[in-house]
């Protein structure tokens, strides 16, 4: 079972997709967001599958929209893989390094990403998104971390290397709250359909061409120590997402070309899905 969202912006339509079959969820919620999360919504959409539920007409030609809406928090943890803290020129950290996406970030997994005027190091990072389904606050232990989790997504986070480097300031954020630049989906998939989730492949293509070819296994820290550590400073909220970091094979490595208007994206990761976006340039609306 996937939990998806379909539609124009703005308009999605909460879906549950299982055996390549679409089917309407708005006999049970208006929307997949944190207090559909919080308030067991994903239980009750495998009893109400179980049940019987009318499929959506049409579903496999709508747009598909991120998997989660309008998130709280979008929270982000750098160079967890060592040998992406290498190719950056760093050594891999001691602690989890947290920096903020801007929740409007956040597209569907084949929405174009827009390069921002004056930007000319844009950058892919293939990255498993976490979803948290109940509030995390200064958990025990890691142990307990995993049974916060709603479940797991494919996750882009599009970066620009001259805004987050040379115009921080200190820190990242300006090169990663671009409008657009993090890809979502295409379906929140269910902790329990994706079990361990240090055991994902996950892979990243410019124009056709492997960038990043790697396995969750690899992370510095894994999802249930950033959990955990991230809840002794903040407060997880349902419906938050933490993206867990990239692997090596950006082009901030200087081995790859940053990305050009016409440019497309291939996202992938093992049991979660693929996304895909091109890359166009700004203009005034």
């Amino acid at each position: 079972m996937e939990l998806m969202r379909l539609g124009e912006p703005g308009q999605e339509l909460p879906v549950a997709r299982e055996g390549g079959k679409y089917f309407d969820l708005r006999s049970l919620t208006a929307d997949i967001d944190g207090g559909f999360l919080a308030n067991d919504g994903i239980a009750r959409v495998r009893d109400a599958l179980t049940a019987g539920l009318p499929e959506l007409e049409g579903a496999a030609s709508l747009r598909i929209g991120a998997p989660v809406a309008r998130p709280g928090a979008v929270l982000c943890i750098g160079q967890n893989y060592a040998a992406h803290a290498a190719e950056s020129g760093d050594a891999p950290p001691s602690v989890p390094i947290l920096f903020f996406k801007h929740p409007n970030t956040v597209v569907g997994a084949f929405d174009h990403v827009v390069i921002p005027p004056g930007a000319v190091k844009v950058d892919w990072e293939v990255e498993l998104a976490v979803v948290i389904g109940k509030r995390a606050s200064y958990l025990e232990s890691p142990e307990e971390a995993l049974d916060y989790v709603a479940g797991y997504a494919v996750s882009n986070d599009v970066s620009e290397r001259a805004f987050q480097v040379e115009h921080s300031g200190g820190q990242w954020s300006k090169g990663k709250c671009c409008a657009t630049f993090n890809p979502l989906g295409p379906a929140l998939v269910p902790a329990a359909e994706v079990g361990d989730p240090q055991q994902l492949r996950l892979r990243s293509a410019v124009n056709g061409e492997t960038r990043q070819d790697s396995n969750t296994s690899d992370m510095i820290f894994s999802v249930a120590h950033i959990i955990w550590h991230l809840s002794q400073y903040l407060v997880l909220e349902p419906g938050d997402i933490i993206n867990t970091g990239t692997p090596q094979g950006v082009a901030l490595s200087g081995k790859f070309p940053y990305l050009r208007e016409g440019d497309r994206m291939e996202i992938s990761i093992e049991k979660l899905g693929r996304q895909e976006q091109k890359l166009v340039s700004y203009t005034k609306q």
